[in-house]
């Protein structure tokens, strides 16, 4: 059939079987005509509060119903959602507030930001609102993720995809009226992506309030879910679990596990593969700027462990040194990348300009190789990369080492200064049933080459990464240096 904008393709849905379930959310279920109606009479609300075709709407929602609601309101009348994380300090929210210059922002109270416009968490549109179709709108940019926060100045990118779709033709590997877990946060680009691609197919979304690994498994089994995608951190709190707990749960019905957001630990990947099969576990690689995209199979990653795939869909990818010359296979340089439809037809930048190449080669500034067979891998972050005594150490390798002990629920890798080596390799170390730092070191040097080894640890009370798996690695590192600062000899405070 022809493909249909966000909004018209759930009034599609919606006329065709009202009851069928859409959403779940902590045992609460949305039908397709109850969302359908629900989004038209917000989109009504909204309007009266200014919102117009083209606008960017930020929405400060936890996950939950309201969220979708809201953001399918947005997509009807030709606008674009920017979802952000509801318990975003105030400076932070502010400061994209501000960049995004949004026509109304949804989850802070009336008035917050002066005269722009604000609606609560748990708005309840005019009761006389109407709840029918609206007229079709499409809305330029099918949404505006963020990133930036308090690493530094917050960035929008604006996804040029024309937020059309075919309802009858579901993507991604996933399931004509399927069902998708949904164990991450909505204001992350993978799980907001996901869950609307199986909305919008069709399909039904079990979304958690934030991730718990027993519960996603207790879910799986419940709702006989198909497909579901994970941050490494979630598989890896989920292997931890007692293998009784683990292994009690039906998980037949599960077809694609997808592995996204950051490196996957290759002896995690392993371990998943061994417990589910090859050709259910998937893993993704590629940013909210969609510039490319790699996938690989479990199957095809035991041919090339540590791979996350080749590119797909036309898109390319090349890896250059510093002086912009072509890397050798198997030689780590900077990953570009292009498109398939040319530089600039996929993502806009607002508070942030692109890193390119003369000719139009884009990097998001991670650290690669390829191998003879054109299989990518991923080393790190060029900016979290540490160098020590004149060796270069990947915060990733170290923290996958750490990871691997039974012991650690999550760990950060950090470069500290050094008057000796120029920067030392610190780490920090999550382990809440306790762990003896001997214990540890002695893990470690079976794990890695000496120059690697972390020089200093550092326990701590609480994860280090989000349940999207991101850690903030700069924010640790400047903290960490800003307090030695403040408790050196001649630091004085004012």
């Amino acid at each position: 059939m022809p493909t249909l904008t966000y909004g018209r393709a759930m009034t599609w849905l919606a006329e065709r079987d009202a009851q069928h379930p859409a959403l779940v959310f902590e045992g609460e279920t949305r039908s397709r005509g109850a969302l359908e109606a629900r989004s038209n009479r917000l989109a009504r609300a909204y309007a009266e509060r200014g919102v117009r075709h083209g606008d960017l709407v930020t929405l400060a929602l936890p996950n939950g119903i309201e969220f979708f609601e809201a953001c399918l309101a947005i997509w009807k009348l030709g606008a674009t959602p920017q979802p952000i994380s509801a318990r975003l300090p105030e400076i932070e929210r502010s400061a994209i507030v501000e960049l995004a210059s949004p026509s109304l922002v949804v989850g802070v109270p009336a008035g917050h930001y002066g005269d722009r416009a604000c609606v609560d968490a748990g708005f309840e549109p005019a009761s006389d609102l109407s709840g029918k179709a609206l007229p079709d709108a499409q809305p330029p940019c099918a949404r505006a993720m963020t990133t930036g926060g308090s690493t530094g100045r917050p960035k929008l990118i604006l996804d040029l995809s024309p937020a059309t779709c075919d309802p009858e033709a579901p993507q991604n590997r996933m399931r004509r009226g399927g069902t998708t877990l949904v164990p991450g946060p909505l204001y992350h680009a993978g799980p907001f992506m996901t869950a609307w691609l199986q909305l919008l197919c069709g399909g039904r979304a079990i979304v958690l309030r934030r991730f718990d690994a027993a519960r996603c498994l207790a879910l799986i089994e419940q709702y006989a879910v198909d497909w579901v995608l994970f941050v490494p951190t979630m598989m890896q709190r989920i292997w931890r679990l007692p293998e009784s707990e683990r292994t009690r749960y039906d998980l037949s019905s599960l077809d694609t596990v997808m592995c996204t957001g950051a490196p996957s630990a290759p002896w995690l990947k392993r371990a998943w593969i061994e417990w589910l099969g090859g050709d259910r576990i998937h893993e993704a690689y590629g940013g909210s700027e969609r510039i490319a995209g790699t996938q690989i199979s479990g199957t095809e990653w035991l041919a090339h462990p540590g791979s996350v795939g080749k590119p797909t869909a036309g898109r390319k990818i090349r890896i250059l040194r510093a002086d912009g010359t072509e890397c050798d296979p198997g030689e780590v340089g900077e990953i570009y990348m292009m498109p398939a439809a040319g530089q600039g037809s996929t993502y806009r930048y607002v508070g942030a300009q692109a890193t390119a190449t003369q000719d139009g080669w884009e990097t998001l500034g991670d650290l690669g190789y390829l191998d003879a067979d054109g299989y990518l891998y991923i080393v790190d972050r060029k900016t979290d990369m540490i160098v020590t005594g004149g060796a270069n150490v990947y915060p990733a390798e170290v923290e996958a080492a750490l990871d691997a002990h039974p012991s650690v629920r999550s760990s950060a890798v950090i470069g500290l200064p050094d008057a000796d080596l120029g920067q030392r390799v610190h780490a920090l170390v999550d382990a809440p049933d306790g762990l003896e730092e001997a214990s540890l070191r002695e893990h470690m040097a079976e794990q890695l080459v000496p120059y690697k080894l972390p020089r200093s640890y550092e326990f701590v009370a609480e994860p280090l990464r989000d349940d999207a798996g991101k850690v903030r690695r700069q924010a640790l590192r400047d903290a960490r240096v800003s307090a030695a600062a403040d408790s050196s000899p001649g630091h004085q405070s004012r």
